[in-house]
């Protein structure tokens, strides 16, 4: 296959990915509603905060399984796998939010650096192709902040942190959705008038 009709089958397979840009909308004002209503709890119970989590697990796998059948190749196998993994954890949090709650209070300041060194990691990735790219790596700083901080915390308080805390992921993996679905729209546009 030569370059040319290389470079038609990529602008095929972005216009064709492209089209479902507004999937990532979807996404976004999901995510930006679940941080409003975790927000708006002022009392919450150990199982509240459990079920919450539990529900967050459930949302994220549907989202990665939803993209996995959007991709190919590696990639796809990939989102597969932790949209799989992220099912089991929200059934097995729904099963039992209590001890869902005590295990994630004890490792969630581990949590929280994960997280953000997977936003930062993620934000350098994509700064050559990402104008936002300053999004993430904000987003991921202020993550790497909120472990160590919350690494500190006593059990009851945690039950709190980690509500507010559940409130703001889902509230930048929202913000980050929304623009992503942007930018897809912009790739789309791209390879639909051959300057990609």
């Amino acid at each position: 296959m030569d370059a040319s009709a290389q470079d038609v089958t990529v602008r095929e397979a972005v216009g064709k990915f492209s089209s479902l840009w507004w999937l990532w909308i979807v996404f976004g004002i999901f995510w930006i509603v679940v941080a409003l209503v975790i927000l708006q709890f002022d009392d919450a119970s150990i199982t509240t905060v459990g079920v919450l989590i539990g529900v967050m697990f459930l949302a994220s796998g549907f989202q990665s399984l939803v993209v996995a059948g959007l991709l190919e190749g590696g990639a796809r196998w990939v989102s597969a796998i932790f949209g799989v993994l992220l099912l089991i954890a929200g059934v097995i949090s729904l099963i039992s939010p209590e001890n869902t709650f005590a295990g994630v209070a004890d490792i969630l300041g581990f949590l929280f650096l994960l997280v953000g060194a997977f936003w930062i990691i993620q934000a350098f990735q994509d700064r050559d192709i990402n104008e936002l790219w300053w999004f993430g790596l904000i987003s991921g700083v202020a993550m790497v902040i909120l472990a160590f901080w919350t690494g500190g915390q006593f059990f009851i308080e945690k039950q709190y942190v980690l509500l507010v805390f559940a409130g703001i992921w889902a509230l930048f993996h929202g913000v980050g959705d929304l623009i992503r679905a942007f930018q897809i729209r912009k790739l789309g546009q791209l390879a639909r008038s051959g300057r990609l």
